[in-house]
Formats: C-alpha cells, structure tokens, sequence
C-alpha cells in the first residue's frame, strides 16, 4: 500500500497541485488508485488540514529586521519569510522541537507550506564573539571531516543512551567554502539517522559580524541539494549585518573574542569548546520534507492518535558535526 501512496502524491503534484482544495478531484484519483475509504478520507483530512494551517501565517516577502535592529533580511525572489514568532510556532508546535529563542525567522519557498516543503531555512543569530578568520586559508577539510566523524560515532553511545537515535556523518555534500571579503561560510553535511533510507542534507551558512554571527541552516532531504546550489547566491544574499554590527566594526578594546575560528564553527564549536555532546543533542529532530515523505502512510504518520497534534518529524541541528 505504500507503493500506491507514493505513486498518489506524485500525481497529486504533477496535476493537481493548483487545485489541493477541490475535494471532488482528489476522490477522483484516489478512486482510480484504489484506495479504501479511510485511506482518502486521511488523505483529504490532512490536504484540508496543510491548506486551513497555511491560511494562518502572515508571510513577509520584502524586507525584515532580525534580532532587533542586529542585521536584517531582503527575502529572494520566488521565497517568503515568517518572523521569529511564527517562525518559532512552525518549529516548536508543529514540526515539535523544543523551543530556540535564538530563532529569528524561517524562509521557505513562495509555493510551499510549512508542512509540504522540499527545504526550510532556519536563521538564527548566536553571539559568541568576534570570529577570527586567519585560519580559514590554511584549512584542511578532508582531515577536518575525518576528526568529525570520529567525534559523530564517539558520540552515539550516549545519544542512544538518552533515546536518540544514531547518526552518520557520510561527508561533505558540499566542501566549505570561505568568502573573506563578505565574510560568509558555507558547506553541507551528508547524514544519515538511524532506520533512515535517505540521508538528510544539513546545509549550513553563516554570516560572521563584529559580535557572533548570522546562522542559515538549510533543512531537507539529500535530494534537494541542486535546488539548493541553484539558489546559493540570492539566499547568500538575503542576510546582512546593519551599521554597528559589521565584522569591519570590530574593535577590539571593547568587543569579545570567539574561543573558536572557522575550524570551530564547521566542526560545531567541539575543537575549541567542551560540551560537545549538548551540542550534538540539542535538536536532534528534523522536517521530514517532501511530498512523499508527508503524505506515504498518511494514516499511521499524521493520524496515529487524536492526543497527535503535531507531526513527528526530526530537526537537525545547525552545530551538528
């Protein structure tokens, strides 16, 4: 049966995306797939469900303040942006999280929802210091994956001890990439969870400035990771650092100074800081994103009790190694 949910939600898309709320023509192909009764009612429940949630957000699509007057975002085209309350709402009481009140919006694509999403940006701000970036030019990335691996699997005893489940970190989807004269970071994770299939993408950027930096953490299935190349640039863009907050503003006799550099943050922190495993732990869920991953085994996944009110799905943390 799975099969068939499968193959329904890509018809779904492929023909009737433009018409989610036309109930009569979901009954229709989901007669001509067969399905009981009670496997179309599910299905239209939780379509009327994404569709009354989506009614409920107020979506930003030009220009936004972050952490007060910090840094701000001009939201790319084909994009929409929810600010840190809603932002914190989808993360917390829907995808069930626990709270980050260092979360300062989510941006998401102009056609999709909170619940049927291909990839979610999560933009936070930590502020840990001015972050000293000399050795970025004399990184070695391949022997800094290797240390990171080391620390992922030195690490799952204790995940699995607190009930989470395992983690692998498969590679470097994308190798990190250091823009000094805009002073941004990128690369990307490959992981893949326990009794997963398919490994889940952690696309990190961040945004140095004088005090810490701007966190970009791009959420999704491995798959979405062109879609993603192919939007670097604008969502790159979208993020900047107001007059006072700039890395240029640095000054030393009055700023702090990060414990770690460019090394620290890739690796999460764990190469200059102790506490590795709170890092590690502390958003150990992440969105189960995609059409087929949302609506395969609708009943069982969305529908499992009435007291379930929120989807189960897994957040990878941003300083995961």
């Amino acid at each position: 049966m799975k099969s068939k949910f499968i193959y329904f939600i890509a018809l779904l898309i492929t023909v009737c995306v433009a018409h989610a709320q036309d109930i009569e023509r979901l009954e229709f192909i989901a007669d001509s797939l067969n399905l009981s009764d009670e496997e179309t009612e599910d299905l239209i429940s939780f379509k009327l469900y994404s569709d009354s949630l989506e009614n409920t957000f107020t979506y930003i699509y030009d220009r936004s303040m972050l952490n007060g007057d910090v840094a701000k975002i001009m939201v790319p085209e084909g994009y929409k942006f929810l600010d840190s309350e809603q932002a914190q709402r989808v993360l917390s009481d829907i995808w069930g999280n626990p709270r980050d009140e260092s979360v300062m919006g989510l941006l998401l694509k102009e056609d999709e929802s909170p619940v049927e999403t291909t990839y979610a940006i999560e933009i936070s701000y930590s502020e840990d210091g001015y972050i000293e970036d000399d050795d970025a030019q004399d990184m070695d990335y391949d022997d800094l994956l290797s240390e990171m691996q080391d620390d992922v699997k030195e690490a799952n005893p204790q995940r699995t001890s607190m009930g989470y489940p395992t983690v692998d970190l498969i590679g470097w989807a994308t190798k990190p990439y250091y823009d000094s004269e805009n002073k941004k970071l990128y690369w990307a994770k490959e992981l893949l969870f326990e009794e997963e299939e398919t490994s889940t993408l952690n696309y990190n950027i961040r945004v140095l400035g004088r005090k810490g930096y701007m966190n970009l953490n791009v959420i999704g299935d491995i798959d979405t990771l062109e879609d993603v190349e192919n939007n670097l640039d604008p969502i790159l863009g979208s993020v900047s650092f107001n007059t006072g907050y700039k890395y240029s503003e640095f000054n030393p006799d009055f700023d702090d100074v990060a414990a770690y550099g460019i090394g620290g943050l890739i690796a999460g922190k764990i190469l200059a800081k102790a506490g590795f495993f709170a890092l590690i732990l502390k958003f150990w869920k992440f969105i189960a994103i995609g059409g087929v991953a949302l609506f395969a085994g609708a009943k069982k996944f969305f529908f499992g009790s009435k007291e379930q009110t929120a989807i189960e799905v897994r957040k990878d943390d941003s300083d995961i190694s």
